[in-house]
């Protein structure tokens, strides 16, 4: 969200977002959420080249966790979701 008044503020938090920041959603739980650096972590882990659907949940989560809060009981909702943004972005290229 921008104002020109006031500025551009974090859709999650409402903290101001600074200009490094790139946030892309994905839907975790029905509901869109916030994933700072999102295509950057998918780019990170897809250039591993790993081949198993295991091995890339565990990547996208922790490299996603570095940036990002992931509640301990929602890692599996965001594993998945993580994966069907990685596949999409898959479909595209």
């Amino acid at each position: 969200m921008s104002d020109e008044k006031d500025g551009v503020y974090c859709r999650v938090c409402g903290g101001i977002v600074p200009q490094d920041i790139s946030v892309g959603t994905i839907e975790i739980d029905g509901k869109p959420t916030g994933i700072n650096q999102l295509l950057f972590i998918l780019d990170e882990v897809r250039a591993l080249n790993l081949q198993n659907d295991a091995d890339i949940r565990i990547e996208l989560v922790k490299r996603a966790g570095i940036l990002n809060y992931i509640p301990t009981k929602m890692k599996e909702k965001y594993a998945n979701a993580l994966l069907c943004a990685f596949r999409e972005q898959e479909k595209k290229r």
